[in-house]
């Protein structure tokens, strides 16, 4: 193929406007980058005849409105690849690891073309949450973060040419010195530890499995304002599972999401940080308990990664840990409130309003706990918040390509939430 070839199929596969958010630092082929910059220009008018989208829609409605819109992108094929049962196997084929279509269901972002991505990319902005640092823009800088990945793995002459193997702990609770879940095993010594370099073109979803091409969307179940149906969008590091029943959000969570690298810098000097508010909403709340409220809210417990990750779903534990809100200061429950925040916020705002209303009846029964240090900087850093309902956890892990950077792991559940309610796990 010539380089010319080569490069469009590249650029066919990344979702450029993602490609945007690390102007200079990545320009990968294989994502979501042309949805973002296509919505500034004339591409985005002349998608929006093919494909038109009741503006006046709003909530539910204007989530069904952008998932028919973006079905009548795609061909038959493409449609029964995105449109599938709502059965638990479904609901639960997500993980962290950039494991593609192994592990997850749907159609692959890589596969479209820029007027179906710019579609896809609707759905999402509707259906998430509006926040600078959360939701629908906290999304697309984590597959902008995989882009980086990948720019820096094919920069790197000691970079790995397999897909990366990522192996899953079986028991997150082992050592903090364990393997992070991360760690591809074919990553050699000598990868890349800094901001890689801006002249790179990148391998897209060449030799290397991180790309914001290798993310998939499904519906599963029929988009309706009467039915029961759910969202389902995820690729490594990002799992986002948004359930509707009869018009309204059943369900927002689980929603997993990662980053490595945790922040990087542009050319044009932009620093992104796509994990920061929740970082910092942690960091808040353990830097505010006394010497007694730690040594209450210490878990015996290490933690390599999130203990109710991919395949864990229902198996909550039976005894909560840690300080209860109720013996902590009017201060210090509302930075338990701030730092649940940025992972309820994944969903629109109308529902999180909702579900934040919800966590704050149920405040004096959730209990707030750590392992390791609470500087949030080390591996096996751990912090986790645990409600009637609500269930945070945030973890550090050595870094895998980034290595002089810890990265982050975190899983937002909850107890009776879950997938809409609509399954029940043993």
């Amino acid at each position: 193929m010539s380089r010319e070839r080569t490069s469009q199929a590249r650029r066919r596969r990344t979702w450029r406007g993602i490609a945007g958010l690390a102007a200079g630092v990545v320009l990968v082929g294989g994502g979501f980058a042309a949805a973002n910059a296509a919505t500034s220009t004339g591409g985005t008018q002349k998608a929006a005849a093919h494909y038109p989208v009741n503006k006046k829609a709003t909530g539910v409605a204007a989530v069904v409105s952008t998932a028919n819109a973006f079905l009548n992108t795609l061909d038959s094929d493409q449609q029964a690849a995105t449109v599938l049962d709502f059965t638990q196997a479904n609901a639960t084929a997500w993980s962290n690891l950039p494991c593609g279509s192994s592990c997850r269901v749907g159609i692959q972002t890589g596969t479209l073309d820029d007027d179906q991505l710019a579609a896809l990319k609707s759905v999402l902005k509707v259906a998430l949450g509006t926040g600078d640092d959360t939701g629908y823009a906290q999304a697309m800088e984590v597959l902008a973060a995989d882009d980086v990945l990948s720019s820096a793995g094919s920069s790197s002459s000691g970079a790995p040419t397999d897909t990366p193997t990522d192996t899953a702990s079986a028991d997150p609770s082992a050592t903090a010195t364990d393997v992070p879940t991360d760690v591809p095993t074919d990553v050699p010594s000598d990868a890349p530890t800094g901001t890689p370099p801006s002249d790179d073109p990148g391998g897209g979803g060449g030799g290397s499995a991180y790309s914001s091409g290798n993310y998939y969307a499904a519906f599963l179940g029929t988009p309706s304002k009467t039915g029961t149906w759910q969202l389902h969008f995820g690729g490594h590091h990002l799992a986002v599972n948004i359930t509707y029943k009869n018009g309204k959000v059943a369900g927002a969570s689980p929603y997993f999401v990662g980053v490595e690298p945790s922040s990087w810098t542009d050319t044009d000097g932009t620093t992104h940080a796509p994990l920061a508010e929740m970082r910092d909403g942690m960091l808040a709340l353990t830097s505010s308990l006394s010497t007694e409220q730690l040594a209450k809210a210490k878990l015996s417990e290490s933690f390599s990664d999130v203990l109710l990750g991919p395949d864990q779903d229902g198996q909550f534990p039976e005894t909560k840990e840690g300080i209860k809100a109720s013996e902590l200061s009017a201060k210090q429950k509302k930075l338990v409130l701030t730092a649940i925040h940025p992972w309820v916020a994944t969903v629109d705002d109308a529902t999180a309003n909702k579900l934040m209303k919800t966590y704050a009846k149920e405040l004096n029964e959730t209990y707030v706990s750590y392992s390791g240090g609470t500087a949030l900087d080390t591996q096996g850093d751990y912090v986790r918040i645990d409600g009637p309902s609500v269930w945070v956890e945030f973890v550090c892990q050595n870094g895998v390509v980034f290595r002089n950077q810890i990265h982050y792991h975190t899983v937002y559940r909850d107890h009776t939430r879950d997938y809409g309610s609509e399954f029940s796990f043993s």
